[in-house]
């Protein structure tokens, strides 16, 4: 036997073998996507912050630390110390203190302002992370009731009858958000009425023993 008729080896060896690409690895990919979207929506937002909301972020921050009581502190101390005579100074402000009244409410008016600002934009992200998970929750539902289908056509297809219950023929019906929704309103209107009756109904005096 030549050189010629030998047997050549597999030109691709095992670990560099195509990968196939299956339903489930595509939806583990779709699931570790969706994970990454969520965490990126803060990078994201915190990336394209202006300059007005890295200050308002920044200021909120601050005043939420220890820090900024332990300043607020020692603020308060010197100036009533000294306005009050125990510091033997002359006194700028003397009680009840209407300068410091004034710094100290304008103060709290922008850190308000501030602190509203960055309260928004944090709102924004929760309401566009919900979205994502809300989003992929319904394609999941979605691939869970195919897969559901599937498995009853294949069952059916082998001769068998599926069983009668209800709760299986509910979860083989295609999943419709705006009933849930629906659903869900009315369940709090019934429950908010039903407070309203028992808030205002008369109740009866207990009989003395």
């Amino acid at each position: 036997m030549t050189s010629d008729n030998l047997p050549l080896p597999d030109p691709s060896p095992e670990g560099n073998s195509p990968q196939v690409s299956t339903p489930s690895v595509e939806r583990r990919e779709r699931m570790t996507g969706a994970i990454r979207a969520r965490r990126a929506l803060k990078a994201e937002h915190t990336q394209d912050r202006t300059l007005m909301q890295v200050v308002a972020d920044g200021l909120t921050r601050f005043a939420s630390s220890a820090t900024f009581l332990a300043l607020h502190g020692i603020w308060f101390g010197i100036w009533i110390s000294w306005n009050t005579g125990l510091l033997g100074l002359h006194r700028f402000d003397p009680f009840p203190f209407g300068l410091l009244t004034m710094v100290v409410s304008l103060e709290a008016i922008f850190l308000s302002i501030f602190i509203l600002m960055s309260q928004s934009r944090e709102s924004e992200i929760a309401e566009l992370r919900e979205e994502v998970t809300l989003q992929v929750d319904l394609r999941i539902e979605e691939e869970v009731t195919k897969t559901l289908q599937l498995v009853a056509g294949l069952y059916r297809r082998l001769g068998h009858e599926l069983g009668d219950d209800p709760q299986l023929r509910e979860m083989l019906k295609p999943l419709n958000p705006a009933r849930i929704e629906q659903e869900m309103k009315e369940q709090i209107m019934a429950a908010r009425d039903q407070k309203l009756v028992d808030t205002f109904k008369p109740r009866t005096p207990k009989s003395g023993g």
